[in-house]
């Protein structure tokens, strides 16, 4: 069992404490650091974390094997290294940084501690992302043409003045950072790295906040992709992957796979009725935060890779580029 520190106690690392907190046999939440502690006292106190003023006092302690960050994305690079420089395996809320140089210089730190490194990517480890990949590979797709996604949620409409997922400088593109680079990881992940984006970003209701975003991607062996990503709506996460074989989707919130098969022949029509695969239930959050205790305990790699990340971030860079430019631009 991996004994690990949750430093943010905001709704998304409460999120994460409550997906895994006496649900899982591979890692557990023992103690914890927050900016405001009156907030969190009550949840630490019935969930047995050990709730404590000063990071340096997780860091220090040898029982702690982990720390998961839910912060601030512009503090992920000096989280990451003291706890890489403490010996602590870490696990970091997306984006990982906000730039390219702060992305390599903090996993480097985590390549000389010899630590291991996770970001939350979680819809990566669902299975209907995974029934979609593993058609990319072995070849039932066909040849790639054209992949959309979308990911909405409503957050950006009740943010409060004081938080600072409202600071631009804490979130350029205000729904990408949010939510989009889960779809900018994903498209990685499924289609390879990309060479070029375009980006127009609006606020079209949020009022503190850039809600609305789409993004063109045209990535390294030719394939075309799209992402949709807005904060001012009702919840969506939806991937489709357009192939010479067919057709493979998720619906709505993941939980459906779909599979419509292109014709092989002319005259052919397909079936009348699509595959489909139900995956009702899943957490891929509770997944993706035991593959990182799995890759700790040493039974298995992360799948999200160093240069993944990396280029992850860079992709998000000319993002941010071309939202302000209104041009094109090039991922470095």
């Amino acid at each position: 069992m991996i004994r690990a520190a949750i430093v943010g106690l905001g709704w998304w690392g409460r999120t994460i404490v409550d997906t895994v907190q006496g649900k899982s046999n591979k890692i557990t939440f023992v103690a914890g650091n927050t900016r405001t502690r009156s907030k969190a006292e009550e949840f630490c106190r019935e969930r047995k974390i050990d709730l404590r003023d000063d990071l340096d006092a997780i860091l220090q302690d040898p029982s702690i094997d982990a720390v998961v960050y839910t912060t601030p994305h512009r503090q992920h690079e000096d989280h990451v290294k003291r706890a890489a420089q403490a010996g602590k395996h870490v696990y970091v809320e997306k984006p990982f940084t906000l730039d390219v140089k702060s992305a390599r210089s903090a996993l480097e730190a985590v390549k000389k501690a010899g630590v291991v490194l996770g970001i939350d990517y979680q819809r990566r480890f669902h299975p209907s992302i995974g029934e979609i990949r593993n058609r990319i590979k072995d070849g039932r797709m066909g040849k790639i043409c054209f992949c959309i996604a979308e990911a909405t949620a409503p957050g950006g409409l009740f943010l409060p003045k004081e938080s600072w997922r409202t600071n631009p400088d804490e979130t350029p593109v205000g729904a990408m950072t949010g939510i989009g680079v889960h779809l900018v990881d994903g498209f990685i992940d499924l289609c390879g790295e990309i060479d070029e984006v375009y980006c127009v970003n609006t606020r079209r209701a949020a009022p503190l906040v850039d809600d609305t975003t789409t993004v063109v991607l045209k990535h390294k062996n030719g394939v075309t992709s799209t992402i949709l990503c807005s904060l001012a709506t009702a919840p969506n996460y939806r991937v489709a992957v357009y192939g010479t074989g067919g057709l493979a989707e998720t619906d709505r919130n993941l939980d459906t796979f779909r599979f419509f098969p292109a014709p092989d022949k002319p005259g052919h029509p397909p079936p009348a009725h699509p595959e489909v695969i139900e995956n009702k239930g899943f957490n891929p959050v509770k997944a993706g935060l035991e593959a990182f205790a799995a890759a700790v305990d040493g039974t298995a790699s992360f799948p999200i890779s160093a240069e993944q990340i990396v280029h992850g971030v860079a992709v998000f860079e000319a993002i941010v580029q071309s939202a302000k430019t209104g041009q094109p631009a090039k991922v470095g």
